[in-house]
């Protein structure tokens, strides 16, 4: 739904009721017309005053940017071209000791606030009908919520906006436990594994040396009894 900024008045030039006592209808169409007409050009004057008057300013802060770009520029090619590259101005300690940049740049905020509104907006907005008084039912409502809310709520985008990011926020959070248990698991599996390996090793293990008992007893054993002293 597109948004009229400016309106020119009036719209219809000859929608008009005539009085009863004219005597001349034509007449008095084409001035009621002439008249309707000055009115537009004077609308349209006054709309051309506050646009040009908005390029101005636009003008102007985009010329104050520039300007301040260009006095940063200039002084950084100055400071580029007095560098020695062979020379060095800043030692290790100095470089680890200095604070970090730390940008000055100031964002604009609020942009859609009612004071930020140009004027043709404030003229429309003052012109529309104010809404119905509703907050007088809002003390005999159960739930405690206004009752103009029902109507009309300003903060309704802004709520929904933020209900939005703390959901998304809180996925996130979830996904990082999700991650967090699945990396959990994965280390449990990783050592019960480790285990298994080493209790299935040892198993084997011993296996091999009672068999080398074995043999050790029924082959060496023998021997030392039957060797003579000596």
């Amino acid at each position: 739904m597109p948004l009229v900024k400016r309106s020119i008045e009036p719209r219809h030039l000859c929608h008009t009721v005539l009085p009863r006592n004219i005597k001349n209808e034509l007449e008095c169409v084409t001035n009621i017309s002439l008249a309707n007409v000055i009115r537009q050009l004077s609308s349209l004057s006054k709309y051309a005053e506050d646009l040009f008057g908005e390029l101005f300013n636009e003008a102007h802060s985009f010329s104050f940017r520039v300007n301040s770009l260009q006095e940063r520029v200039d002084r950084l090619s100055v400071s580029v071209t007095q560098l020695d590259p062979k020379e060095e101005e800043l030692s290790l300690q100095d470089i680890t000791m200095r604070k970090a940049f730390r940008s000055s740049t100031i964002q604009d905020q609020q942009l859609f606030d009612r004071t930020s509104l140009p004027i043709p907006l404030q003229e429309t907005f003052q012109t529309c009908e104010q809404p119905p008084p509703l907050n007088i039912l809002s003390p005999y409502r159960d739930d405690g919520k206004e009752g103009l809310k029902f109507y009309t709520d300003p903060s309704y985008f802004f709520d929904l906006w933020r209900k939005k990011m703390l959901q998304d926020t809180e996925d996130k959070r979830k996904e990082r436990r999700k991650q967090k248990v699945r990396v959990s698991l994965n280390h449990q599996r990783r050592v019960l594994t480790m285990v298994l390996s080493a209790r299935l090793c040892w198993c084997c293990l011993g296996d091999t040396v009672f068999l080398f008992l074995i043999v050790l007893c029924v082959f060496c054993v023998p021997a030392c009894v039957c060797a003579p002293d000596g």
